[in-house]
């Protein structure tokens, strides 16, 4: 019998695991094995780690898309933190550039606007016949007896590809949730999970501010329909699952309501 491949093990056993603890356990996979710390961190989306950028003090998000061995280059100062050791690292041309500047400035207003603080990070790199890039939104909410805890992290991983006086864009965008409650009274509930979805639409282009525009407005769209579908998905299944497991009713009100049925039934039964 032929042996599995270990990074379809690896992600096997990570489908089997309490999504809140991804980012834990695909830290324990790579220290076992390695060989698989690329491929790993390249197709297991895990919550955005925070850095704080020493040139200019603003906080950016990192993911592999920004990443150089153990540095990650900050949006705002297009440097690595810390610089990386053989050089100057990766980083976009002269016009990606300016296009990427442009659309960190438009989604920190986004985040403004839509997440009342939080952070966002925009990073663009070029390819064959245009650039691609990601947008990253995090926010979170600090653990209290009222409230819980609770994370939000959104990946939106898009590809530009150039057209005539148009641009062909492809996005797949991905939502960590992650919702914590612990009490006295109530004990420990964790509630995580992640979900992602595709879209592809083409766009008119008549300067690279356009580009700003069109992926603004394909991740808006995206972010409002998976909060919609989360909504449903999250807390429609959870309030299922609570009025399952506890009534509002006091018990003795129940078994009297219970009683009164069986009674009718019962009256009903005789009569017929």
């Amino acid at each position: 019998m032929a042996s599995e491949d270990p990074f379809d093990s690896a992600l096997d056993l990570l489908r089997r695991l309490n999504p809140a603890d991804t980012a834990k356990n695909v830290e324990a996979i790579c220290a076992l094995n390695p060989s698989l710390t690329e491929d790993l961190l390249e197709s297991v989306d895990v919550p955005l780690a925070v850095k704080k950028c020493s040139r200019t003090g603003r906080e950016f998000l990192c993911c592999d898309y920004n990443r150089d061995g153990d540095s990650w280059r900050s949006p705002w100062s297009n440097q690595f933190e810390p610089p990386v050791e053989d050089g100057e690292g990766v980083v976009p041309s002269e016009r990606v550039r300016k296009i990427e500047v442009a659309a960190n400035e438009a989604f920190d207003t986004y985040r403004e606007l839509y997440y009342e603080g939080g952070i966002s990070s925009v990073y663009l790199w070029d390819v064959d016949d245009g650039f691609a890039g990601c947008v990253l939104l995090k926010k979170t909410v600090a653990p209290s007896v009222k409230s819980g805890s609770g994370a939000w992290d959104s990946i939106h991983v898009f590809e530009a590809l150039d057209r005539p006086r148009a641009a062909h864009y492809k996005l797949t965008s991905t939502i960590i949730l992650n919702l914590g409650m612990k009490a006295d009274a109530l004990g420990k509930m964790d509630l995580a999970g992640n979900l992602v979805r595709q879209v592809e639409q083409d766009a008119a282009v008549e300067h690279d501010g356009s580009h700003v525009a069109n992926i603004g407005r394909m991740v808006e769209d995206m972010e409002i329909k998976m909060r919609n579908q989360l909504q449903e998905v999250y807390f429609g299944k959870a309030k299922d699952v609570v009025g399952d497991l506890r009534s509002l009713q006091p018990l003795s009100e129940t078994n009297r309501d219970r009683e009164t049925q069986r009674e009718m039934i019962s009256n009903m039964t005789n009569r017929g």
